[in-house]
């Protein structure tokens, strides 16, 4: 509390020695920036790039900390993050335009249908929510990465590639790379990144933030799986390009609307709605739906997307530790558990 009080005193002195009147949302802006530095510091995660995206606008968006310690960087919304399982949201995207709403898969088919797959029973429905086999819910990103190869058996072309062509490049996702392994002929396709591309690729790797796990209270640096990124992870990007794919689905320029409404609601269960839609978490928050993605990958990096679809307002965090993931559950299916998505909602959905 004492902390609360001490914030709101020096933007209310902000706001009346101000030249130019201070707006209220202004001051809502920067008192959440505030309170999530002191989260970042209470977790202490090295840096955060955050942003706020409301009815398609970026209307606010921070770096707070270090992207890398040891040389003073300080962190920026434009710095690019290893978002780890957070990308199945661009995995679960293009299984449902490549191969639902652009061919003739069925949510319903077994993957062997497709592909070959040790669970000859299972089906592309239940891998996208994350269904075990009796249909009970069950968080599994290893099971989720088994769309990889139903996705490039449909578009004829690596993963890495369908995602580089179909979201980064055709949404202008600059700040955007398909994984670290990046260099040489991918199969389905025989396809490689031209020189060109490699260089830009490789520009953003090294721009990304350092990763950090917690020795003693103090950031020691680790390191992130060097590999291609699939249905399930790998991805590097950007809260700015983030808003970019954002928008993307708000727009219903990537999947057609009963698609995108389809995937942000609950999948029936045996007895009840499951914690998931297709490729996102989706619960009821008082009344209303709140669609989620987040990424836990241990001593190294976390992320969360957060969306109120019914308000259009949208909330991003990417990390360079495990600090927003780690300690709250979220793998159980509830947002609510971590302190970042509380914070969110009780400043943007009141």
């Amino acid at each position: 509390m004492r902390r609360a009080r001490s914030v709101i005193v020096v933007l209310a002195t902000i706001a009346a020695s101000a030249v130019v009147p201070v707006s209220a949302q202004t001051l809502t802006y920067a008192l959440f920036e505030r309170y999530l530095e002191s989260y970042r510091e209470q977790y202490e995660i090295p840096a955060v790039s955050v942003a706020i995206i409301q009815r398609g606008a970026l209307v606010w968006e921070a770096g707070l900390g270090k992207q890398d310690v040891e040389a003073n960087i300080d962190a920026s919304a434009d710095t690019p993050y290893y978002i780890g399982t957070l990308s199945q949201i661009f995995g679960s995207t293009l299984l449902l335009r490549k191969c639902l709403d652009q061919d003739t898969l069925e949510l319903s088919d077994r993957i062997t249908r497709w592909v070959p797959y040790p669970d000859a029973e299972a089906t592309v429905r239940e891998l996208l929510s994350h269904q075990n086999a009796s249909g009970a819910f069950a968080y599994d990103p290893i099971r989720f990465s088994g769309l990889t190869r139903v996705i490039e058996q449909c578009a004829d072309l690596s993963y890495r590639h369908v995602l580089a062509g179909e979201i980064f490049d055709r949404l202008s996702m600059t700040r955007s790379v398909p994984g670290r392994q990046l260099e040489g002929v991918a199969l389905p396709g025989r396809a490689t990144f031209p020189a060109d591309k490699l260089a830009h690729y490789n520009s953003v790797i090294g721009q990304m933030a350092r990763s950090y796990r917690l020795d003693r209270g103090r950031p020691v640096r680790s390191s992130v799986p060097a590999a291609a990124a699939d249905a399930a992870t790998g991805a590097i990007t950007t809260v700015r390009d983030l808003w970019r794919f954002d928008n993307a689905l708000r727009d219903h320029v990537l999947l057609t609307p009963s698609t995108l409404t389809e995937a942000w609601t609950q999948t029936k269960g045996p007895s009840s709605p499951l914690q998931t839609g297709l490729g996102w978490f989706v619960q009821n928050y008082n009344g209303e739906p709140l669609v989620w993605q987040f990424d836990f990958t241990r001593d190294a990096a976390s992320s969360m997307v957060v969306k109120l679809p019914n308000r259009d307002i949208t909330f991003i965090i990417l990390a360079n530790s495990d600090g927003v993931a780690a300690p709250f559950g979220l793998s159980a299916g509830d947002a609510t558990a971590s302190p970042f998505v509380r914070l969110f909602l009780r400043f943007f959905a009141v």
